[in-house]
């Protein structure tokens, strides 16, 4: 059996978790080579998105010789950057642009119902999120990585109605 084989089996096993109070997620997991004398060495780096489905996640990238420990260590990173994301009911507040290198994702709040209407990498970060109605729209690159990142950017700009009426001074119907 070849080491490749073994290792997606591997990474779906463990697809997706829950440490504690937050669920995990396995976006990516990528596979380097590195030419030796010996032959080729191999070294594998996950990227994780972890997140308690009430509104805060984070993206974690960890790298290591091993697909177990570099999913530990970008969990480990995950739940050090995590992010509040302001939710209404099971949507965002509002539409947004995220942009991080060649990637631009669009997030468009939905209806009840709808679902998560989304790509891999952007549906891992909504579900970890607790978002559960969205429409998104990605561009550009379609590396996980920057696709995540992206996201990311999207959500952190996110405000909440309350917040935009008071640094308006308005009242938002």
């Amino acid at each position: 059996m070849s080491t490749g084989s073994r290792n997606k089996r591997r990474e779906k096993k463990s697809d997706e978790k829950r440490s504690g109070e937050f669920a995990e997620k396995v976006v990516k997991i990528k596979r380097c080579a590195a030419v030796v004398k010996g032959g080729r060495r191999f070294s594998f780096a996950a990227l994780v998105v972890v997140g308690d489905g009430k509104g805060k996640v984070g993206w974690g990238y960890g790298k290591a010789n091993e697909v177990p420990p570099s999913v530990e260590k970008a969990v480990k990173e995950g739940t050090r950057s995590m992010v509040t994301v302001p939710l209404e009911d099971s949507t965002i507040p509002h539409q947004m642009i995220g942009r991080y290198g060649a990637a631009r994702v669009v997030l468009v709040p939905a209806t009840p119902g709808t679902g998560i209407i989304a790509g891999a990498a952007v549906r891992a970060v909504c579900e970890a999120a607790g978002i559960q109605d969205i429409l998104t729209k990605s561009f550009g690159s379609n590396n996980p990585v920057t696709l995540v990142k992206a996201t990311f950017a999207a959500l952190e700009q996110m405000r909440p109605r309350f917040d935009v009426e008071r640094l308006r001074g308005v009242t938002l119907s």
